[in-house]
């Protein structure tokens, strides 16, 4: 019984889970209803489809809008630092001449006691680090802020295999910078949160097999 308590503990350790996020907004979310014209009075122009003009790109303007995030990130750091301490010392005595006779004098002459003593000490640190992360994501808008900003979402998920790989971007984006083809670099993305994070997962196969063995291990027969 022990022995199917751990392995069942150690299968569900193993199973896959969705990483955990430090985003906090929802990651996507769905457009609102569209206003619709009370009449038509036969012209291009209806009423409540103003919002587009005929003749500009489209550009993320409202919630549900998606807009494309050109992930350019490098980032690097480097710190030295050194520290060092120098010590020495020297000692010198000799006892005090013995007064008496002559023969006296010469059996307890002065002793002389010398010493020295030096240490260094020197400690060096030396640390750098250099990060880089490109590629694309597609946000969505989550809430158009009241100076105009979009706050933007989104979350790419990319499985290969047993192995499934997260990307999430958040982050304020200010409509001037959106280009005309509606993509917009991470650089110019206030309060930017970019996540990269994996997961891993055992198919379904080899979950049955690791079972069996550990069943017919324990069974008497």
């Amino acid at each position: 019984m022990q022995k199917i308590m751990i392995a069942i503990f150690m299968l569900s350790a193993l199973l896959a889970c969705t990483p955990s996020t430090n985003i906090r907004q929802p990651l996507s979310v769905r457009p609102q209803e569209p206003k619709t014209a009370t009449f038509n009075n036969g012209a291009i122009y209806q009423a409540g489809y103003g919002e587009r003009p005929l003749f500009e790109d489209k550009r993320a303007r409202n919630v549900g809008d998606t807009i494309v995030i050109v992930i350019a990130e490098v980032t690097s750091a480097s710190g030295k630092s050194s520290s060092g301490a120098d010590h020495s010392g020297s000692f010198n005595a000799t006892t005090p001449a013995f007064a008496g006779s002559a023969a006296a004098q010469k059996i307890f002459s002065p002793i002389t006691v010398t010493g020295s003593s030096a240490g260094k000490l020197s400690n060096k640190s030396d640390s750098a680090s250099n990060n880089t992360f490109s590629g694309t994501i597609t946000a969505t808008v989550i809430e158009l802020l009241a100076n105009g900003n979009l706050l933007v979402s989104g979350e790419k998920q990319v499985a290969i295999n047993h192995a499934h790989e997260y990307v999430r971007f958040s982050g304020v984006v200010n409509p001037a910078t959106i280009s005309g083809n509606n993509t917009v670099v991470s650089t110019q993305v206030a309060d930017a949160q970019i996540e990269y994070k994996g997961a891993n997962k055992i198919d379904l196969s080899a979950i049955g097999s690791m079972l069996s063995r550990v069943f017919m291990s324990v069974m008497p027969f």
